[in-house]
């Protein structure tokens, strides 16, 4: 009511028309305080611009114009492209994957191998198909398992190898084997073969409407290796069985061919399991796997080819070769052995005792070798009084003469070389002058000497070739490789005797290694471990038939305590013996 009053105000003023015009209410009712302007109250109605429209227009003109030409271009200028796109949505492709190569032991044993089935980590029942039974035209659309031998001793030379695998979709991001360690690794080319391809043509519902093998799998190639299946798995048992006898926490042996480098067994304890590697699935395996990478046990290491150890007295072979030819001493002169060589303080404190492990009294070279005299070799290597020593430069010269402190070149990944000690590494790890007991301790294979079983049994072979350092192999095919070292056999007759001496002479320390109907010479080494020397790796090294020589050996066995009174000859005592009554390779 109040809203006409005040309305009718200034109408009244205007005379005699009473009619209200609408314009009239609205202007009027701006001046009314009241009214909520936020809601258009008391507000005039005003029609939109021109230049709205013409906006509008020209919007719309080129969203139409963009979507003309977008199709345009998709069906006329670049038809063929998205044609093929349409075609590759509905056709895709598949790798047919190639059966990796079988390898065999030198006799066509089977060591690894490949299965169309699941592999059991429990049983070895597995269907088997080799690559030879395949024809050409026979095509796997899943990935065929890969196994290996259940016989002990074979995971390091064998090695293990990755699958192909594929996303949660299925679709593949790696599409083939990848070998991982030893011979998988190695000849990963030759195994592996050339995966095919199949073409699937599917439907919007991703069913197969057909399929079509474009390209088919060249399977891998089948490898022999050099060695012998039953010698291999005697070696690691009897490593094993002396390790967990005596102690050792680790071993490794290697025998050789000494004419053609062909490795007839190369093992090391404790090993992986190369089936549980490739093949674990459950959460069982899994664990174990984890387990093994990080047990300090190093089940990894292939101590054979890659494992460094300090060699003790098995070098003094070459160093008495080294001290013949450079005519520091004959074969037949003789050095008083005391039991321990003492150098006097001249300075008037404490004298310096260089200890023998026992007296031996006057022995000659061949003496000294069977006997390993410690003091005999102190002054062949470092001189003493009257007698001229080799020193430390004569020493690693002749040490790299016989292949020490270098890789031998076999066919398996992770070959690790040695350390010979100098007054350069002296200097550059301790950052000291180099001492004359330094060369004292270098000459029995002590200090700083590390060697690899490769390297020391390439070293033996050559004693036993006459003066050839033969590159070790483990692939059959692989022809000689050899360097000639040039050695004066005369002289080098000696080093052989002296080691046949140690195995057949009353005062040898390879005593164990006598063996009714087969000679060999050897020669056994031990080695100190850390400051208190409470621990010892134990070593034997040598060759067999003496007359005729075949076959070079070394076994390392790694830490025990120094009281234990069982060696590494043990190992080669069993494994010769059963050699001999079962083998064909004495004969």
């Amino acid at each position: 009511m109040n809203l006409f009053r005040r309305i009718s105000t200034p109408l009244a003023k205007r005379g005699s028309s009473h009619e209200i015009d609408p314009e009239d209410v609205f202007i009027d009712s701006q001046n009314l305080s009241s009214l909520n302007l936020d809601q258009m109250e008391g507000q005039l109605e005003k029609p939109l611009g021109k230049h709205f429209f013409y906006i509008a227009a020209a919007l719309s003109f080129v969203l139409v114009a963009g979507f003309s030409y977008r199709l345009f271009a998709m069906q006329v200028i670049r038809a063929d492209e998205y044609r093929e796109k349409s075609d590759n949505n509905h056709l895709k492709k598949l790798p047919l994957f190639a059966l990796r190569g079988t390898i065999s032991d030198r006799n066509g044993t089977l060591l690894a191998w490949n299965s169309l089935y699941s592999t059991s980590l429990s049983s070895s029942s597995t269907s088997t198909i080799e690559k030879t039974q395949v024809d050409k035209e026979k095509v796997f659309d899943d990935v065929p398992r890969r196994v290996y031998t259940e016989t002990p001793g074979f995971s390091h030379i064998l090695g293990y190898v990755s699958y192909p695998k594929r996303d949660q979709s299925g679709v593949f991001w790696q599409e083939e084997y990848l070998g991982k360690d030893g011979v998988e690794k190695q000849y990963q080319a030759q195994l592996s073969g050339i995966k095919g391809e199949r073409i699937i043509e599917v439907t919007a519902r991703n069913e197969i409407e057909a399929h079509n093998v474009v390209v088919y799998p060249s399977h891998g190639e089948n490898i022999v290796l050099t060695i012998d299946k039953d010698v291999q798995a005697k070696l690691y048992t009897e490593i094993e069985n002396l390790a967990l006898k005596a102690g050792f926490i680790g071993g490794a042996g290697v025998i050789m061919d000494v004419r053609t480098g062909e490795v007839l067994a190369l093992t090391s304890y404790p090993e992986y399991e190369n089936n549980r590697m490739t093949n674990a699935t459950s959460k069982a395996d899994i664990k174990i796997v984890a387990e093994d990478l990080q047990s300090n046990r190093k089940k990894f290491l292939n101590r054979a080819v890659s494992g460094l150890f300090t060699p003790g007295s098995t070098v003094k072979p070459f160093f008495a070769y080294a001290a013949l030819k450079e005519e520091i001493i004959t074969p037949e002169q003789s050095i008083y052995s005391a039991g321990k060589l003492v150098i006097k303080n001249k300075y008037g404190g404490p004298d310096t005792v260089f200890k023998d492990w026992k007296a031996h009294g006057y022995v000659n070279m061949r003496e000294a070798i069977a006997a390993s005299s410690d003091e005999y070799f102190y002054q062949i290597g470092g001189g003493y009084l009257t007698q001229k020593g080799l020193g430390i430069k004569r020493l690693g010269a002749y040490s790299d003469l016989f292949g020490f402190g270098s890789t031998t070149g076999i066919d398996l990944p992770g070959e690790g070389y040695g350390l010979v000690p100098s007054p350069e590494w002296k200097k550059k790890v301790f950052n000291e002058d180099w001492l004359l007991g330094n060369t004292y301790h270098s000459s029995i294979g002590q200090y700083g000497f590390q060697l690899t079983p490769l390297e020391l049994v390439r070293a033996v072979a050559s004693v036993a070739n006459n003066g050839y350092l033969v590159t070790p192999h483990v692939l059959q095919r692989l022809q000689t490789s050899s360097t000639t070292l040039d050695l004066d056999l005369d002289k080098l007759k000696v080093i052989q005797e002296g080691m046949r001496l140690a195995v057949d002479g009353d005062i040898g320390t390879a005593k164990t290694l006598r063996i009714d109907g087969l000679a060999v010479a050897a020669k056994s080494g031990t080695a100190e471990l850390g400051i208190s020397k409470q621990l010892v790796n134990s070593w034997i090294s040598g060759y067999f038939p003496y007359d005729a020589p075949k076959y070079a050996f070394v076994v390392i066995m790694e830490k025990a305590d120094r009281h234990n009174t069982f060696g590494a000859g043990l190992v080669m005592k069993e494994l010769l013996t059963w050699m001999r009554d079962t083998t064909k390779y004495m004969k």
